[in-house]
């Protein structure tokens, strides 16, 4: 995989992530959450799952802006 392919998936796994945070706050905020709300959540949840499938066997696993931070700090 190149690395150009590696930054798409870190991409889609980062724009995955600010959906969840969206459709967490729908949810927490309606009075009575829909069951189609749920569902979207777990395909969004289930799709960050596979993007971080395929980072791992890339050999590239995901790691957040503040960890990678923290590494280098320490280094």
């Amino acid at each position: 995989m190149t690395s150009e392919e590696i930054k798409e998936l870190n991409a889609a796994r980062e724009n995955l992530v600010k959906r969840r945070r969206e459709m967490t706050r729908q949810i927490a905020e309606a009075p009575l959450p829909s069951v189609e709300m749920a569902e979207e959540l777990s395909k969004i949840l289930n799709a960050i799952e596979a993007l971080d499938r395929a980072l791992n066997e890339a050999g590239h696993p995901y790691m957040s802006q503040s960890v990678v931070d923290q590494m280098r700090g320490e280094i």
